[in-house]
C-alpha cells in the first residue's frame, strides 16, 4: 500500500477513534438504584442468569450490564411526610443518599442526583411542599431552594459523593413546590399550559436558584429538566418553551417512559424527534424506564403491545434501544427499581409486589432484558470487535495500547474488553 494511502486510512482511523471516544463519555446506561440498601437489609439474593451468586452488584451492572451511572433520589425530610399516601420506600434522605453515592462513585460509575424538593415522592400529580418549607414566602423559598441544594452538594462533595447529573426536581412537567399537602386546589402554584404567568415566573426563577447553586458547587455536572408528558408533545414543547423564554439553565432533557402509562414506542419516538429538533442544543435522557415482566397494575392507562413475561419485557427493551440508538441526540437511558428482588420471599418479608424490575422475584436471576441494556452502553458499542484480550489485569488506552498497570490519571480506558471511566 502506497504510504501517503497507509497516513491517510491512519488518520482517519484515529479520528474515528477519538469522536467514539467522546461519544463514548457522553452516553450514560443504567438504572435508579435508590432502594438497593434497603434491598439488601431485608436479605434479597441476587444471581446472575445462569444462578450464580452476584458478591458485588455494582460491580455486576458495569460487567454484565455495560452500565456506566447509576441514579438516586432524594428527599427534604421524608420523615416529616403524613399524608395518606405515605410510603416507607420514599426514606432517602441526606446521609442516606451520601452513603449510597459515595459508593456509587467508589465503584468508578457516575452518579445522577434526583432533587425530589419533596418529603415524598413529587411527580405530575403531586409536587408537595416540604413541612419546614410550607410557611415560606415564594420570595423566601427561592432563597431556601438555593441554600438547600448548594447544602446537600456541599455536603456530597465533601463526602466523596459528588454528583456528574443533577435533576433539579422530577417529573416537574406541572410545577414543583406547589404547597402544603392537601392544601387548597385554588391556591396551589400548579403550572398547566393555561395557568396564569405568574405561575410560570414563580416556577422558572425556582429553577435558576436550585441551578445557580449546582453550577457553584459542581459546576462539572450537567443539570436535567425532567419531565413526564410524552403522550402530550404540546405539553413538552410548551414546558421547554417556557424555560427558554425564562432563560432557566440547564443541559439535559429528562423522559420519564413506562408504556403503561405512555403508550407505545412510537409514542416516544414522536415527542423525541420533536424535542430534537426543537431543542438541538440539549441532549435527551429516558431517566426513568420500566415495564412489567409479571402482571399489569390495575392503573395502567394502556395495555402494551408486550406480553407481561420475560420474553416480553426482553423483546421490549430491544425495541425501545434500537429506536433510541437512531436518535444521537439521545444520550442516557436508566431504569427505575432495576434493584428490586424479593427473593427468598420468605426472608425479605416483602408485603407488596413491584412488577417491572431487572431482576426476578420468584429466582432471583437477572432477567434477559437487563442483557439487554448493555446494547445502549458505550462499554460495549465498538469495543466488543476490538482484540484486546479480557483478562481483569490489562489495561489498555482507546488507541490500543497496552499499560503496565490501572491507570491513575482520569479519563477512559479499555479493561476486560469493557470502557471503564477512571476519576
Amino acid at each position: 500500500m502506497n504510504k501517503n494511502i497507509r497516513n491517510i486510512l491512519a488518520t482517519a482511523l484515529l479520528i474515528v477513534g477519538n469522536a467514539v471516544a467522546v461519544s463514548a463519555q457522553n452516553k450514560y446506561v443504567g438504572g435508579d438504584i435508590s432502594l438497593l440498601p434497603t434491598n439488601e437489609t431485608w436479605g434479597a439474593r441476587y444471581l446472575d442468569k445462569d444462578g450464580r451468586a452476584i458478591d458485588d452488584l455494582l460491580s455486576f451492572f458495569k460487567q454484565e450490564g455495560g452500565m456506566n451511572a447509576m441514579r438516586v433520589r432524594l428527599f427534604v425530610a421524608p420523615e416529616k411526610y403524613n399524608g395518606s399516601d405515605k410510603d416507607a420506600n420514599a426514606c432517602q434522605d441526606l446521609e442516606y443518599v451520601k452513603a449510597l453515592g459515595k459508593r456509587i462513585k467508589d465503584a468508578v460509575l457516575d452518579f445522577m442526583l434526583d432533587f425530589h424538593y419533596s418529603d415524598t415522592w413529587a411527580d405530575p400529580a403531586k409536587q408537595w411542599t416540604p413541612a419546614d418549607w410550607a410557611q415560606l414566602s415564594d420570595d423566601e423559598l427561592q432563597t431556601k431552594i438555593y441554600e438547600y441544594t448548594k447544602e446537600c452538594l456541599t455536603t456530597l462533595k465533601e463526602a466523596g459523593a459528588e454528583p456528574d447529573m443533577i435533576q433539579t426536581g422530577n417529573e416537574i412537567s406541572y410545577g414543583m413546590l406547589w404547597g402544603p399537602y392537601q392544601a387548597d386546589e385554588s391556591q396551589l402554584k400548579k403550572c398547566y399550559t393555561n395557568s396564569p404567568a405568574a405561575n410560570w415566573t414563580r416556577f422558572t426563577n425556582l429553577l435558576k436558584q436550585a441551578g445557580k447553586a449546582c453550577r457553584e458547587v459542581c459546576p462539572q455536572a450537567k443539570i436535567i429538566l425532567h419531565t413526564e408528558r410524552a403522550t402530550q408533545v404540546n405539553v413538552l414543547t410548551n414546558f421547554y418553551d417556557m424555560m427558554k423564554q425564562a432563560g432557566v439553565d440547564y443541559d439535559i432533557i429528562g423522559l420519564s417512559y413506562y408504556p403503561i402509562w405512555h403508550s407505545t414506542i412510537a409514542t416516544l419516538e414522536t415527542a423525541i424527534r420533536t424535542l430534537e429538533t426543537k431543542y438541538a442544543d440539549k441532549q435527551i435522557m429516558v431517566v426513568e424506564l420500566g415495564c412489567p415482566y409479571s402482571w399489569l397494575p390495575s392503573d395502567k392507562e394502556y395495555t402494551p403491545a408486550y406480553d407481561a413475561t420475560e420474553a416480553g419485557q426482553q423483546q421490549f427493551t430491544s425495541d425501545l434501544i434500537t429506536m433510541l440508538n437512531r436518535h444521537t441526540g439521545v444520550t442516557g437511558l436508566f431504569w427505575w427499581w432495576m434493584e428490586y428482588n424479593a427473593y427468598p420471599w420468605e426472608t425479605t418479608h416483602r408485603n407488596n409486589w413491584w412488577y417491572a424490575p431487572l431482576f426476578n422475584s420468584n429466582t432471583g436471576k437477572a432477567m434477559p432484558a437487563f442483557y439487554e441494556m448493555k446494547n445502549f452502553s458505550p462499554n460495549t458499542a465498538n469495543i466488543q470487535q476490538l482484540s484486546y484480550t479480557s483478562r481483569p489485569d490489562d489495561w489498555y488506552t482507546f488507541d490500543g495500547m497496552r499499560l503496565s498497570k490501572k491507570p491513575i490519571k482520569r479519563g477512559y480506558y479499555i479493561n476486560n474488553k469493557m470502557k471503564v471511566a477512571v476519576k
